[in-house]
């Protein structure tokens, strides 16, 4: 504690040097096990932490403002109604004004040690990036499983198609990078998945100056992994959002691909409920519509909007919302088919320009009122 004491004093009689980003998501056990690491790593350094919470239900803010009251190195910025590691860490960066930005993760498995070799490279002026490396001679990924050494590997294999560097691990969430490399790419940034370094160099015309630092992948002592069967859906979002973003948004193709799973759903429950059944074909027709819809409303929330996810009530009502607005954009799909059939259109064309239309009426009324709507607690 007097060594703690002593480093504040120091850290305080000069401006903020470095800000260290840390998203969380329940993490509430290893705050103050984040801020005891940086302390003792970061001795001599003007330095700050900046918690970027998802409003986690285990009250991980709460524990950072109670750090906070009693430190004035820790901040914390509580995101109410979204979430996203890479627009977390986005919104934290901008946040600071130091110099140099460190991004680390809040699990304790980046190994903080390496930060001051960090800014030290950092300051010799040239680099614009210093990445700590699982990949790079020396590194490792500790007792990891064989199969999620097989994804990490593939993943960054898959990087190469939006970055043209020679990155050992572009898949690394752990790194430090000048205030004025970043300021130049914020606005580029995508904000989708969780590897906001990946945005970073798909994001950097003419490239980043990089320099890529060995280290050891820790084990999760407290809290649990955050990673799913979704991770790797948003890293698909986020190729995807900078391979063909200029051209279209990428949610909206991942909406089409969900509508098109709901056609096949739309088709199935009509054979089940008509042939199998044997309802009437106007009710079968009915419900197989409901289900549709309501398979589509399901999977773009958990996929499509993930980081906007309706929950509770909200997700009652975003699903009405959704259903009345499907109901006008297939009005909408057979009006202008049926005008485009009469004016001599071949009929597969006009077809397809119906399901054009409803496809971006629903995906406009989709972004604009029901995922983007104020969120509330």
């Amino acid at each position: 504690m007097e060594r703690s004491s002593r480093n504040f004093k120091e850290n305080m009689a000069s401006p903020v040097e470095l800000s260290v980003i840390v998203p969380t998501y329940n993490e509430r056990p290893n705050v103050g096990r984040v801020v005891e690491a940086l302390d003792a790593s970061l001795a001599g350094i003007s330095w700050e932490v900046i918690f970027v919470d998802d409003d986690s239900p285990d009250r991980t803010a709460e524990a950072v403002r109670s750090l906070a009251r009693r430190d004035r190195r820790v901040r914390c910025l509580q995101r109410i109604g979204r979430r996203g590691l890479s627009s977390a860490v986005i919104e934290g960066a901008l946040s600071s004004s130091s110099p140099y930005i460190a991004v680390i993760d809040g699990d304790l498995q980046h190994d903080e040690r390496l930060l001051p070799e960090m800014l030290s490279r950092l300051r010799e002026g040239r680099h614009d990036i210093v990445i700590g490396s699982r990949y790079a001679p020396g590194g490792g990924t500790g007792n990891w499983e064989k199969s999620r050494v097989s994804v990490s590997r593939w993943a960054t294999r898959l990087s190469r198609a939006v970055i043209h560097t020679d990155l050992s691990d572009p898949m690394s969430g752990f790194f430090m990078i000048t205030r004025d490399a970043f300021s130049a790419r914020a606005r580029n940034l995508s904000t989708l998945g969780f590897k906001i370094l990946l945005d970073l160099f798909a994001s950097a015309p003419g490239g980043l100056r990089y320099l890529e630092l060995p280290y050891q992948f820790r084990q999760r002592s407290l809290g649990e992994s955050k990673l799913d069967t979704q991770a790797m859906w948003e890293y698909a979002m986020l190729l995807g959002d900078k391979l063909f973003g200029r051209f279209v948004p990428i949610r909206f193709l991942a909406f089409v691909f969900v509508g098109g799973l709901g056609v096949l759903v739309h088709l199935a429950l009509l054979a089940l409920l008509y042939r199998v059944a044997e309802l009437g074909f106007v009710t079968s027709q009915a419900a197989a519509t409901l289900g549709a819809m309501t398979s589509n409303f399901a999977l773009n929330n958990v996929l499509t909007y993930r980081d906007k996810r309706l929950r509770g009530w909200r997700w009652l009502r975003g699903w009405i919302s959704f259903c009345a607005a499907c109901s006008i954009g297939a009005l909408a799909n057979v009006g202008i088919a049926y005008f485009l059939f009469e004016m001599d259109t071949q009929w597969l064309l006009a077809g397809l320009a119906g399901v054009l239309v409803g496809a971006v009426w629903n995906f406009a009324l989709s972004q604009t009122y029901i995922w983007n709507r104020p969120h509330r607690a």
